[in-house]
């Protein structure tokens, strides 16, 4: 490794006063020091951290310090060509790259002009109809169709709904608040009142288990940042416990303590695609949909464009205005093929299809009569 290398990287270790009798950290330990010095989201650690891994794989283990430019090219160009990723995905190890060279190692990049970019394709969500969500809803039980009714009644994302406290619930207001959302960002959105009995249910069930653990001397959660230390004794009041806490404890922190984590994403998912099977709805949903669904079923009742922009917590309006996409598309439109003309026995029936936003219900009464005309 160059010498100045080796003054980086001790560089490094002098600024997160690490003494010079030890050893330097690894690469990926440096990473995840200086993701946390940003406060970055653990998704983001992880995912750096796996895409400068492959990375560095890719390369036959040689260290990011001996490469430059072009071999970050010639990785992202076997993402896109060998391994044939979709654009978000080669978007996101770019990103991580970027990240390694400018904020790990100061070793900016210099213009990449031989990186083929993969072009992004404009596609409209997959949203639910209101039945379709009634019916998956109807095949889920306990905790998680609890969440899954909540992720469509308030349109949160997966890990805005396990990770919800229970200081952030305000049942007289009828709403709630995500912390730390999807670029670090709080928001408030509305919290059904359909929902109020069954969270109240839940909540005393999840009270009863958290007085046990505290009989146990366990009873914490695990809090954000440093306020561990700023309020030594937040973690065990019951205003700082998960809605949704995990069904086992882990030992959290240097003390080692037992805490008890927020549920696992998976556990939603994994009962969604099954109640997605069991309601036979061939769609290619996920539990995200949920809120696509929202978000979409909002604007069908009239909820203006900014409002459902605060309630999902975007950025960019334009990202919200997909949704009018999907809406606009079917909304009071009539297919030409409006007359259909069919044999019955006592001779030729037109059937005119009305133009109207419900024209699936005049379709059925007029095939019914169809039927009984032509004796099926």
């Amino acid at each position: 490794m160059h010498p100045d290398s080796h003054a980086l990287l001790f560089g490094f270790c002098l600024q997160e006063r690490v003494s010079w009798g030890q050893t330097p950290p690894r690469l990926l330990d440096l990473v995840s020091i200086v993701c946390r010095r940003r406060h970055y989201s653990p998704r983001t650690e992880d995912s750096y951290s796996y895409w400068i891994r492959q990375y560095i794989y890719f390369h036959h283990k040689r260290h990011p310090n001996t490469l430059d430019e072009k071999g970050v090219e010639a990785f992202l160009n076997h993402l896109a060509v060998v391994r044939r990723v979709s654009a978000s995905t080669q978007t996101q190890a770019l990103n991580a790259l970027v990240f390694l060279y400018n904020a790990v190692l100061e070793k900016p990049l210099d213009q990449m002009t031989g990186l083929k970019r993969i072009q992004r394709r404009h596609r409209v969500p997959i949203v639910l109809t209101r039945e379709e969500v009634k019916a998956v809803l109807s095949h889920m039980h306990g905790t998680s169709r609890l969440m899954a009714e909540l992720l469509y009644g308030s349109g949160l994302r997966v890990g805005e709904c396990v990770t919800l406290r229970v200081k952030d619930l305000d049942f007289a207001s009828a709403s709630l608040t995500v912390r730390s959302g999807k670029g670090g960002k709080d928001r408030t959105t509305v919290l059904p009142k359909r929902l109020h009995v069954p969270l109240h249910q839940h909540l005393l069930r999840v009270a009863e288990q958290h007085k046990k653990d505290l009989s146990h001397g366990a009873g914490l959660a695990p809090m954000p940042n440093a306020l561990a230390r700023k309020y030594p004794s937040a973690s065990a009041s019951w205003g700082w416990q998960f809605v949704f806490p995990s069904a086992v404890l882990r030992p959290w922190g240097e003390s080692g303590r037992l805490a008890r984590w927020h549920a696992s994403d998976s556990t939603i998912q994994r009962a969604f695609r099954a109640g997605l099977t069991q309601a036979g709805v061939l769609k290619h949903a996920s539990v995200h949909t949920l809120r696509h669904s929202f978000a979409t079923h909002l604007l069908a009742a009239g909820t203006d464009i900014r409002t459902i922009q605060l309630l999902l917590g975007h950025r960019s309006l334009q990202t919200t205005m997909i949704y009018t996409h999907v809406l606009e598309a079917t909304r009071q439109v009539v297919s030409p093929w409006i007359i259909w003309t069919a044999k019955s026995p006592g001779g030729s029936v037109v059937v005119v299809y009305p133009p109207s936003y419900h024209y699936q219900a005049h379709f059925r009464t007029a095939l019914g009569w169809y039927s009984e005309q032509s004796g099926l």
